[in-house]
């Protein structure tokens, strides 16, 4: 089993850079050798949206990502991890999401970045509730049944 390394996971209010995240990471560092980043914007759903508001429980979002962040890095040889997640009104273009993966071989760090997405997918605790461009509340977004099954395939079978 790969070592466990301490993930950086934020949830903040405030824009992020995506490039200065990655320089952050890797900073002085030769034994990565692969960097996969997913970057989740909001969109503007063919004109309808205005802006996308989530909410979180401020401790437990943080505790629950860091806690599958955790387990990303004891089931692939990370070098390093960062999950920064928004919360508080977004306009469509605007960053939403960011995981940054970095080991030493591509396949770990793209399974790691792809295993904390349908993490944050389908568990992670966070409300969106949409607001439209004619004025109106589109009401609170539920979750997606297609993204609780992507999580499923990461599921492991119960320990003897």
């Amino acid at each position: 089993m790969p070592g466990v390394l301490a993930a950086t996971v934020r949830i903040q209010r405030q824009d992020f850079d995506v490039a200065a995240e990655i320089a952050a990471l890797t900073q002085g560092r030769v034994d990565i050798g692969a960097v996969v980043t997913f970057s989740g914007l909001c969109r503007d759903e063919q004109g309808a949206l205005s802006a996308l508001e989530l909410e979180h429980y401020p401790g437990m979002a943080e505790a629950e990502i860091g806690r599958i962040a955790t387990e990303a890095s004891e089931r692939w040889p990370l070098q390093g991890l960062s999950v920064i997640h928004r919360h508080g009104k977004i306009a469509p273009g605007e960053n939403i999401v960011l995981v940054v993966a970095a080991s030493a071989h591509r396949q770990a760090a793209f399974e790691a970045a792809d295993f904390l997405m349908d993490y944050l997918k389908s568990r992670a605790p966070f409300w969106k509730k949409e607001h439209r461009t004619d004025g109106s509340e589109g009401g609170w977004v539920e979750a997606k049944e297609t993204d609780a099954q992507a999580a499923q395939r990461w599921k492991r079978p119960p320990s003897e």
